[in-house]
């Protein structure tokens, strides 16, 4: 679907998407949660939900203690009814304990999938895919 056959609701969703993805690569995290209108992340790989602000802002801060440098680099973007759906490279560095496992200073690249739900105009969920095998195999091989 070309820009011009978007909905203007498609448009606005597609602008929040995008604005989220970028203000988490810089580490903005104010502008991140604003982009939600509830702030919810499901990990699916490691059936793991943040419900919250509070909860989300927790998230960011583990996962970037794990990963300074983490990124991430849009392959693709979709929409759906309530969604738009995201193909993406993420990037980082392991330079800090995650989940018990001693930081080994090595990168990882996972080709990810994540569906951003919506009610009408409002994100209300991050819903990620991702195979955690392929993360863990190149922090520790």
């Amino acid at each position: 679907m070309s820009q011009q056959q978007l909905t203007a609701e498609q448009q606005e969703r597609e602008r929040i998407v995008r604005l989220h993805m970028e203000s988490e690569n810089v580490y903005d995290f104010d502008t991140t949660i604003s982009t939600f209108k509830h702030p919810r992340y499901e990990l699916i790989a490691t059936d793991t939900i943040h419900d919250g602000e509070e909860a989300v802002r927790s998230y960011y801060a583990e996962s970037r203690t794990a990963f300074p440098d983490q990124r991430n680099e849009l392959i693709s973007l979709r929409h759906a009814d309530d969604a738009v759906i995201c193909e993406f490279w993420l990037l980082g560095t392991h330079k800090g304990l995650l989940m018990g496992i001693e930081p080994t200073g090595r990168e990882f690249k996972c080709r990810m999938t994540a569906f951003f739900l919506f009610e009408g105009a409002g994100l209300v969920c991050e819903r990620v895919y991702f195979d955690s095998a392929t993360i863990l195999r190149q922090l520790t091989e």
